[in-house]
């Protein structure tokens, strides 16, 4: 057996043993006790936008695409885009958060957005559905700098 043969099967078998190695997904409750509309006004084109644009990596629950199960790029979706997502800013979580966070978080909101680094083009590039028009923009930003 050749030498690139041994290296081939090798790579192979790599690939197929990390598909039994998955990270744990994000499917709790989106709108929970602590969900952003319990506490704060969220109108209904604003949670529109929200859920089609922000909610993936910025709730509580994901509706993952099918390459999320192939894995290394479901690692890579789970740790580099949901879970660092809901680190900096969770949707489910915000009616928790203390006033002085709460309104932190409107302010990044309506930077990131103004900015167009939210929602985030790695993202956006596969769900062309969650890229923002200046309309969805503008109703978003004008929401968050309301809030704060």
């Amino acid at each position: 057996m050749t030498r690139s043969r041994k290296i081939f099967i090798a790579l192979l078998v790599v690939i197929v043993a990390i598909q039994f190695i998955r990270p744990s997904q994000n499917k709790g409750e989106a709108e929970g006790e602590n969900f952003i509309a319990k506490k704060y006004a969220v109108p209904e084109n604003v949670q529109s936008i929200l859920k089609q644009s922000c909610y993936d990596c910025h709730s509580n629950h994901t509706d993952y695409p099918w390459y999320a199960n192939v894995q290394p790029v479901g690692w890579w979706i789970q740790f580099s885009h949901v879970n660092d997502g809901k680190r900096h800013l969770n949707f489910s979580e915000f009616a928790s958060y203390p006033e002085k966070r709460a309104k932190k978080k409107m302010e990044e909101i309506a930077e990131e957005v103004r900015e167009g680094e939210m929602p985030m083009e790695s993202y956006t590039l596969m769900h062309s559905a969650a890229k923002l028009s200046e309309d969805q923009k503008k109703i978003l930003i004008d929401w968050a700098e309301g809030l704060k």
